[in-house]
């Protein structure tokens, strides 16, 4: 096991082009930044088996495994027992997770939350109800309305605010990147946000959602379906031709309306968070 280099770029890639949808989001942190720590939030660790990458663990805000043999998971255990726990969040595939969380637990404590089923859902084909109209791509005028929805999201779906700390213009700069990016679409009424989603992360042919957002006031309205199948149909046009997310189980509604639009669940993911 080492720490991968720009050299092992393209390796790297050929081991996540297997699964990209599970792994766009290390497809591009490592694709933008070519591998570099600084420039790609973090180091990307690879076990090798006969002078081949075999498996690999991002190692930024997020811990992610790629394409995890159990060898390569209890060699990422041991190093990471050593140099401690810096990542707020565990998350991929079930059982890659919950392996590694496993052996961590006696040495980096108890977590804070573990969900153990979240459906990874997928779509590659055009949404299979109604688009609304009334979604659009956000412009950057429109961030001081998508702060308080995005900071809603964020408390619901994580526990705690995204401002705490001092991290205020930290992701309020985050939401701002998004919006230029292209990446954040919303439903606006009377200057308020009914609806948002995010496009979290583009790679490898795969673009994840993430983000989604109902206003309370209108939820249980029916405009969540449409809703998402208009930003899936522009994602699809816009940044990848297939959409993945991942939600929670016990989320009824939510895997109701994506299974509305098209979705498929491809596997099962899990999350361990700090």
């Amino acid at each position: 096991m080492r720490d991968l280099t720009p050299y092992d770029l393209d390796e790297l890639l050929d081991l996540i082009d297997t699964d990209s949808d599970a792994y766009c989001v290390v497809a591009e942190r490592v694709g933008l930044g070519e591998l570099e720590p600084a420039t790609s939030g973090g180091p990307t660790w690879g076990w090798f088996m006969d002078g081949r990458l075999r498996s690999a663990l991002y190692v930024g805000a997020n811990l992610m495994p790629i394409d995890a043999t159990p060898a390569a998971l209890a060699a990422f255990a041991q190093r990471l027992a050593v140099v401690g726990r810096r990542s707020s969040a565990i998350v991929g595939y079930r059982n890659d997770v919950l392996d590694l969380w496993q052996q961590l637990e006696p040495s980096w404590g108890k977590p804070r939350e573990v969900r153990d089923d979240q459906p990874l859902m997928v779509i590659s084909d055009p949404p299979l109800t109604e688009r609304d109209e009334h979604i659009v791509a956000a412009q950057i005028t429109d961030l001081d309305a998508l702060m308080p929805a995005s900071v809603a999201m964020f408390k619901e779906e994580v526990g705690v605010s995204p401002l705490s700390g001092g991290r205020g213009p930290a992701y309020r700069a985050r939401v701002a990147s998004s919006i230029l990016e292209g990446r954040t679409y919303a439903r606006f009424r009377e200057g308020e946000v009914m609806f948002k989603a995010e496009i979290g992360a583009v790679g490898r042919g795969s673009a994840q959602l993430q983000g989604v957002w109902v206003d309370p006031r209108f939820r249980g309205t029916g405009i969540a379906i449409p809703a998402v199948a208009a930003v899936v149909a522009a994602a699809s046009r816009d940044h990848a031709p297939r959409v993945s997310l991942y939600a929670n189980r016990h989320n009824s509604a939510a895997l109701h309306t994506y299974q509305r639009v098209g979705f498929r669940q491809v596997g099962t993911f899990a999350t361990v968070l700090f």
